[in-house]
């Protein structure tokens, strides 16, 4: 917002200059971004009056004129076409420098002589209005310094307010800023003016059909005005603010919303059906056409003012086409409301409309100081445009408001604040700000707060007045008195990071991907449609479909980077990911859905990296597997088992596992090759491995550390078993039921050879078993080893049909 100083020195003394001013309030939290100097530079620039206006004999777009200084007479060459013989204009004459360093010099224009030069607001630095030159009142004498003229020299402060300080969106409320800082003291206008004529009540009448809209409305009857062009000084403040003047009328109430900071709209009374107003919510889809000509289709819960027939203004935002002052308008209405802020905020968001008017009603305006604001426009009107104020005002006040009272703390001041502020001082403040102290006591007051400040609400509110008042800079600096403590982190983000440790640790990379989900992803990576996978949850608003839904696996994901990778000629890869997967309960009690924790991976390409001692071979099952073994003996799971992988269609048959622990034989995951399928229509490179694990079961099953069983006195037997089996007969078979034999000697069994071929018979296998035999207490003999070895298979021909293979 633009506030002009000389504006402002009308309602407080300010002594300070503009840079300091400036200073003061950016402090004080109302921000000026900039100081404006109007009038520097045009000191000899004079007023001067047309004598003569002709057209220029070589060019259409072209003027010659006549002017006079009242001294002499100069022959000016002019551009602009808004000007004619009478009129009071700008000169700046041969040898004045104008703002931006031009010098007017004599020259001949398309072969015509100009001395001089007619300005406009632009040239002369007083705004960004080119379309003509200034065009001054009549009254304004010939000769005199434009400066004189127009009031100048001007500073012009531009303000950011933030808000909630919608108090501040006039010259009154700065100015009340001012004498809250500065001391002194703030003279608020008091409208003066006689009464005449029958009574308003019997010239029209207001109707609140939504009081839950519209608190309050207020209206006065001037009659017999005459519209003409506003004398210079308030064209000038208008001006200063950046606002264009029109008529007397027009201007007096942009005038009074920038002094007061409350809208006002004056309405040609005989173009009002019914000569009367009802303030009502618009019909759903009802057309209306406001004063910028623009058809606007309606809603609702949109407010307009209606006459007895039809709207006539957009409530809070603009006028009607309908209703709007013209040139032959005797008698006015003028309109000073309360609107609900947050609906004139929907009205002018939904209709794409902002307004002076809609800026400040979204920030609520005084709902008392209305009637000054509406009063203050009857003043000047009538000084202005002559007329006659009906008597009375007609005040419709449905919805009350009442004035807020906040109790302060004089101990939780110099809490909030780090200092000691005296009682005294603190009830200063917030009384040289409006506030009414209507109690207090040696603890505190309390404070009632004017209507204007709808930002004060609570105690701490009143506190920061205190604080921007007395400068933030009288606060000293002191660091916190924090106590430190270190919480253990939970077990969740525990298992997550050393599982993110262990796999790095074994030559993997992390990768982070999405956990939205495309629905078709389902489909592409095969899973049945029985699936509990299926079950997505779906999002509300989602960016586009292929991020519709969240991942109920990590597979996919890694899928899609690996394949990534594949295009890009990385065909080494070694990708993992600790994430969550969401699924959605099955009852609706539970609304929100179940995360868990989980650790996938994908592997593709060489078992190990390009190097003299290397070979060429695959990755494959066995070192995926290893992996997972490797990860879960990290995380303290014992002895993890691999079973055939039930109905996982993204793997490859017989190159699948499931991973289970405990004696219940609680599933963790799985782990495998990826179907030639789905391998294809992720395009990965032959063979991809892959793994997914559950944390959270990972964690269940994983044992308490153990005891250091001490150093091994006595020698281990170790003893090979080559078995001959059916090809189909699992690995993990033949090690549960070494495991099954009660036998304290063999302390470990373990595959360490597979052979197909051969002598062997089709369909059978040979799996070569060590078995670790020791004793803590002697060195163990032949017989004892003997008689162990001779149980262990018996009870494996026994579970799996194994016997020893004939040498």
């Amino acid at each position: 917002m633009r506030i002009s100083l000389n504006w402002l020195k009308a309602y407080v003394d300010v002594a300070l200059p503009p840079e300091e001013l400036a200073r003061r309030l950016t402090l004080a939290g109302l921000e000026v971004s900039g100081v404006e100097r109007l009038g520097e530079g045009i000191g000899d620039v004079v007023v001067a009056q047309i004598l003569e206006k002709g057209p220029h004999p070589n060019a259409d777009r072209l003027s010659l004129c006549r002017v006079t200084d009242g001294t002499d007479v100069h022959h000016i060459v002019c551009g602009a076409t808004n000007m004619g013989a009478g009129d009071k204009v700008a000169l700046a004459r041969v040898g004045v420098k104008l703002p931006g360093g031009v010098e007017i010099r004599k020259a001949k224009i398309r072969g015509q002589a100009s001395s001089g030069m007619l300005c406009s607001e632009r040239e002369l630095g007083l705004g960004e209005d080119h379309a003509g030159i200034l065009i001054l009142p009549p009254e304004t004498p010939v000769g005199q310094p434009v400066v004189d003229a127009l009031g100048l020299p001007d500073g012009v402060l531009e303000v950011e307010l933030t808000p909630n300080r919608g108090d501040c969106l006039s010259v009154v409320g700065v100015a009340r800023e001012v004498a809250a800082l500065t001391g002194a003291p703030l003279r608020v206008p008091e409208p003066r003016f006689a009464e005449a004529g029958p009574p308003v009540e019997d010239q029209t009448s207001v109707e609140i059909r939504d009081p839950d809209l519209c608190h309050r409305y207020a209206a006065r009857v001037v009659r017999g005005v005459r519209l003409a062009p506003s004398p210079a000084w308030l064209r000038q403040r208008l001006r200063s603010a950046g606002v264009r003047a029109i008529n007397n009328v027009v201007d007096v109430t942009n005038y009074v919303l920038l002094e007061l900071g409350h809208p006002l709209h004056a309405f040609d009374l005989h173009r009002l059906a019914g000569e009367r107003i009802v303030v009502q919510r618009a019909r759903p889809g009802q057309r209306f056409v406001t004063l910028d000509g623009q058809e606007r289709v309606l809603d609702g819960e949109s407010l307009v003012i209606c006459d007895a027939e039809q709207p006539v203004a957009l409530a809070g935002i603009m006028g009607g086409l309908n209703s709007e002052v013209q040139d032959d308008t005797v008698d006015l209405l003028l309109e000073s409301a309360y609107f609900l802020p947050t609906n004139i905020r929907a009205t002018s968001k939904k209709l794409g409309l902002r307004t002076e008017a809609s800026y400040r009603f979204e920030r609520g305006t005084d709902v008392e100081g209305l009637r000054r604001a509406l009063d203050r426009a009857a003043e000047l009107i009538v000084e202005l445009a002559g007329g006659a104020v009906a008597r009375g005002v007609w005040d419709a006040y449905p919805t009350r408001h009442e004035r807020r009272r906040v109790p302060l703390r004089f101990s939780k001041v110099d809490g909030v604040l780090g200092v000691a502020v005296a009682p005294d001082e603190v009830a200063g403040r917030l009384e040289s700000l409006g506030l009414a102290v209507v109690r207090r006591d040696e603890a505190g007051l309390e404070a009632e707060v004017p209507p204007h400040r709808v930002d004060l609400e609570r105690e701490i509110d009143l506190i920061e007045e205190v604080a921007r008042l007395r400068g933030y800079d009288t606060i000293p600096a002191t660091l916190p008195t924090v106590p430190m403590t270190c919480d253990p982190a939970p077990a969740r983000v525990g298992l997550a990071d050393r599982t993110r440790d262990a796999l790095a640790s074994l030559g993997l990379w992390e990768a982070i991907t999405l956990s939205f989900v495309d629905p078709e992803e389902d489909a592409r990576l095969g899973v049945p449609e029985d699936s509990p996978l299926r079950r997505k949850v779906a999002l509300a608003n989602p960016l586009s479909r292929e991020t519709a839904v969240l991942r109920t696996c990590l597979l996919p994901g890694l899928l899609r980077t690996a394949g990534l990778n594949a295009r890009r000629q990385n065909r080494d890869v070694r990708l993992f990911e600790v994430g969550r997967t969401y699924h959605p309960h099955a009852g609706e009690r539970e609304p929100l859905p179940r995360e868990i924790l989980r650790a996938g991976g994908v592997l593709t390409g060489r078992r190990w990296p390009l190097a003299w001692w290397a070979g060429a071979e695959a990755v494959d099952f066995f070192d995926v597997k290893g992996l997972v073994e490797e990860l879960l003996r990290r995380l303290g799971v014992p002895a993890p088992r691999f079973e055939p992988a039930p109905n996982l269609p993204w793997l490859h048959p017989g190159r699948a596992a499931q991973v289970l622990a405990g004696k219940g034989g609680e599933v963790l995951g799985w782990v495998g090759e990826i179907h030639p399928d789905r391998r294809e229509a992720y395009e990965l490179p032959a063979p991809t491995l892959a793994f997914e694990l559950d944390l959270e079961a990972v964690a269940r099953a994983s044992g308490q550390p153990g005891h250091f069983p001490g150093v091994e006195r006595f020698p281990v037997v170790e003893r090979d078993l080559a078995l001959v089996m059916d090809r189909d007969t699992p690995a993990q078979a033949v090690l549960d039921a070494v495991a099954s034999v009660d036998a304290p000697l063999v302390r470990r069994a373990c595959l360490f050879d597979v052979f197909e071929g051969g002598r062997l018979p089709p369909g059978k296998v040979s799996l070569a078993v060590r078995l670790v035999y020791r004793s803590d207490e002697r060195t163990l003999t032949e017989e004892e080893v003997a008689a162990v070895e001779g149980v262990i298979l018996r009870r494996l021909e026994e579970r799996v049909g194994a016997r020893l293979r004939d040498t």
